[in-house]
């Protein structure tokens, strides 16, 4: 188990519940469009909400928005996202409750070096410490967290010299960050490894999870597949990427990319958190394709009862076509709802017959009133 930081007033990590955010995609200076599009996120169910810093006017401007955001009655936490410059950072800490930052981008970049000596190597790395050391005691005086976030494709020559572009490299970047914040006794820490490619994602995590383990850290971790894309796409390689790694058990917050409104991003999140099991917010409804033997509509069926037990949250329902493989293949639901001849359904609890051949016009209605009443003793 991770060790718990806080962001604000939000807990992250040590057993809280894995955390859902997404990040605006306005411009930072419009302080109205930020603001609006912000409320709509929270109001979406985002717990942290990430806005982009990049120059130091734009860093400013996010204590604007912030102030806003409370006038109205928000107080979700607030990440910087900080790439190229480093005093955007340090603006950007001393007002909202996280920094992000980027450790390819927070190094010597564009240098033209193909080869780095033991001791060139050792010479950035002392340097890297020396330029975050401000931002780090900066942060500590505001209790501000910080996002140490790799990604495929930005490492810096010194590691792409030794490692390449490779999911090693990348675990091996966010190490040496990881490295350099304990040195300075700062560990208010969240790491992400992030890449489009969903297996580079996941390895390089994994790979990450195990050195920092390893050397007796255990700080969040922050899951996503960046620039995942649109529609079904974008919404399998999340699932796939974020699905796979909570499955190890890995994972304090993550954020679903796609190339949508920020608030479409959030009912995915919450989807993938339910079927990996982690985070239940709704109903699982276990529920079969159908086939020659099911005698009633079962599509319409489950639409029916989806909507007629939205509210039973962690209740596990089962939607099946006939007694054949029904009762065998939902096992494990709280309630059944099985065909058991033309236009007849029997109702379980459990492995539990509780009524029999009701009508279909009238199941629904009393799969409802069992669920209640069983709730209710």
């Amino acid at each position: 188990m991770s060790r718990q930081i806080k962001i604000g007033n939000l807990t992250l990590g040590g057993g809280a519940p894995v955390r859902v955010q997404s990040m605006t995609n306005t411009d930072t200076m419009d302080t109205k469009a930020t603001v609006e599009q912000t409320l709509r996120m929270v109001d979406a169910g985002c717990e942290l909400v990430r806005i982009t810093a990049p120059d130091v006017k734009a860093a400013e401007n996010l204590g604007r928005i912030k102030e806003e955001l409370m006038r109205r009655g928000c107080e979700v936490p607030l990440v910087a996202d900080i790439h190229f410059n480093p005093k955007a950072a340090e603006v950007a800490a001393t007002l909202v409750e996280k920094v992000r930052v980027n450790p390819g981008n927070y190094t010597d970049r564009n240098t033209g070096k193909l080869e780095f000596t033991e001791q060139e190597y050792q010479d950035e790395l002392k340097r890297i410490g020396e330029r975050m050391s401000s931002l780090i005691e900066i942060c500590k005086a505001h209790h501000t967290a910080m996002r140490i976030g790799t990604n495929h494709g930005s490492l810096s020559e010194r590691i792409m010299s030794r490692y390449g572009n490779t999911p090693e490299g990348m675990a091996q970047s966010a190490i040496e960050f990881a490295e350099v914040c304990r040195q300075q006794d700062f560990h208010d820490l969240v790491f992400s490894m992030k890449a489009s490619n969903v297996k580079v994602m996941i390895d390089s995590t994994r790979l990450f999870v195990n050195k920092m383990q390893g050397m007796g850290m255990d700080y969040p971790i922050h899951l996503g597949v960046t620039e995942a894309g649109d529609a079904m796409q974008g919404r399998l390689k999340s699932a796939i990427g974020i699905g796979s790694l909570l499955l190890d058990g890995i994972g304090d917050t993550i954020r679903v990319s796609l190339t949508e409104d920020p608030e479409a991003e959030i009912p995915v999140a919450y989807d993938i958190l339910q079927a990996a099991g982690v985070r239940i917010t709704q109903p699982e409804y276990i529920a079969c394709p159908s086939c020659g033997r099911t005698q009633y509509n079962i599509q319409e069926a489950l639409q029916r009862i989806k909507a007629a037990t939205a509210q039973f949250t962690g209740v596990k329902i089962g939607v099946m076509g006939c007694i054949v493989n029904g009762p065998g293949e939902m096992a494990d639901a709280d309630y059944g709802y099985v065909g058991s001849g033309e236009g007849k359904i029997t109702l379980y609890k459990g492995r539990q017959v509780v009524k029999r051949n009701i009508d279909q016009a009238d199941a629904v209605d009393e799969l409802v009133k069992l669920i209640s009443a069983s709730r209710q003793q």
